[in-house]
């Protein structure tokens, strides 16, 4: 099976490429290093004659970024990805499309399921939902896959907070379950091997790391990690972006462990590795923009 996945300069792109290329599937890269300006006509030029799959690895979960720049986030999150499903349709080619739990409000109780319906409550989870919708209507050969909170991002918030010598407020009442990237790359990587055995298992899924948490909670733990320098104050307060968080983003993670065998493992496990990750890669940059 010939797998074209397309990325960006973060790091799942990266890390899923890496997990992939260790495979017997033929591994095609497509850098899109700027979704809001591709031009969505030009994909006969992008995409190979005999691409069997399109994985879009461009992952949207930062609500905040999506807020400040919502004509932007319609492209990325809406416009690109319909576009490939349109030409993965003409084409007789699949497509595996990253969303979030950004889709649901968080008014429900208990843990989300697939089928429930989204109800978004801010600009990154909205064009998710519309995204969602329009691959079930034109694409029958599709995965969706839903992913918890990104771990990175809440340890960059306590970077950032640590290296300005400020406090950092973190919402108690907002509740989910943190993923790892290799975590998440471990999980795709998983579902397109089975794919590739002819399993015809398209639909929506769901995955986060096991273990709910609160946001105050998350924060504690990630002040705690080695390699953080000690002295922040995390405090249980609703920040100015805390408005975009529903209150409670957990998601049943079932059918994808009882149709692909994936089980969720404990994103604790993985915190001190996406430290380790996150410090590489600032590294680098740095060493580059000095460059």
């Amino acid at each position: 099976m010939h797998v074209l996945v397309v990325h960006d300069y973060g790091p799942l792109g990266k890390v899923l490429l890496e997990r992939l290329r260790e495979t017997h599937l033929q591994i095609s890269p497509l850098l899109v290093s700027d979704a809001a300006s591709a031009d969505l006509n030009a994909l006969d030029n992008w995409i190979p004659e005999d691409t069997d799959l399109i994985v879009n690895a461009l992952w949207l979960a930062d609500p905040e970024v999506a807020q400040r720049d919502p004509e932007d986030t319609h492209k990325a999150a809406f416009s690109l990805p319909v576009a490939m499903a349109e030409y993965a349709r003409e084409h007789g080619i699949a497509l595996f499309q990253l969303s979030s739990c950004y889709v649901f409000d968080g008014r429900k109780q208990s843990g989300y399921i697939t089928s429930n319906p989204g109800q978004p409550m801010n600009e990154l989870g909205n064009w998710q939902w519309e995204c969602e919708q329009a691959l079930r209507s034109l694409l029958p050969r599709h995965i969706i896959l839903r992913t918890g909170w990104s771990l990175a991002r809440f340890i960059r918030k306590v970077q950032a907070s640590t290296a300005a010598g400020e406090t950092l407020s973190l919402p108690g009442r907002c509740r989910g379950q943190p993923v790892a990237v290799k975590d998440l790359a471990r999980v795709m990587t998983a579902v397109i091997l089975q794919l590739d055995c002819g399993a015809e298992v398209w639909g929506t899924y769901q995955y986060a790391g096991a273990e709910e948490i609160n946001l105050y909670e998350l924060g504690l733990a990630i002040a705690g990690l080695p390699g953080i320098p000690e002295g922040i104050r995390v405090v249980d307060e609703v920040p100015d972006w805390g408005h975009l968080e529903p209150v409670n983003t957990t998601m049943i993670c079932t059918k994808i462990r009882n149709t692909f065998g994936v089980k969720q493992q404990p994103w604790r496990s993985g915190l001190v590795e996406e430290l380790a990750m996150l410090k590489k890669r600032e590294g680098k940059e740095t060493t580059e923009t000095a460059g």
